[in-house]
């Protein structure tokens, strides 16, 4: 990647999320699409006869390509710590970059869910002065998740107070 005469290259320290949201979002897609085209093929076979149960492979066709779409997905969250920022980075289709000052931020929780739980995630969630820039990272290992609030409480405690 070649910079411009001048300009500072980019030295950020880009970190991804935990693999183990992959097969979790996986689950959740299974779990909502396989009761769905089963329910459509019975709906199906009982209604209009056993030819048009045969569209019930449209939900598992949207399983197949959601299964490929959370990988793509999940490769693209990252998140970095800068010396006055917070960088959120996601999205395929649609790449989006939050920028999150620490000096604006009013809370930092971490919340995990009993399916996050069970794959050993949290997600760090920033709610800042401004409502339409809270940001989450969703994800990461519980260890990282509480470290990373701890920081950033610590940091956003200094530059608010330096305001």
């Amino acid at each position: 990647m070649s910079t411009s005469p001048g300009a500072r290259p980019d030295t950020t320290a880009w970190r991804g999320v935990e693999r183990a949201l992959l097969p979790m979002r996986r689950l959740v897609l299974l779990c909502w699409l396989l009761p769905l085209a089963l329910g459509l093929a019975a709906l199906l076979w009982l209604t209009a006869g056993p030819p048009w149960a045969a569209f019930a492979v449209l939900p598992l066709a949207l399983a197949a390509w959601g299964w490929g779409a959370l990988a793509r997905n999940w490769r693209s969250w990252r998140y970095a710590e800068r010396d006055d920022d917070l960088l959120i980075a996601r999205g395929v289709l649609w790449r989006e970059l939050t920028v999150v000052p620490y000096g604006r931020m009013q809370l930092v929780e971490v919340t995990s869910g009993p399916l996050e739980r069970k794959y050993g995630l949290s997600t760090l969630q920033l709610h800042t002065a401004a409502a339409t820039t809270d940001a989450s990272i969703p994800g990461l290992a519980p260890e990282e998740a509480e470290r990373l609030r701890d920081r950033l409480t610590e940091l956003g405690e200094a530059r608010s107070a330096g305001l």
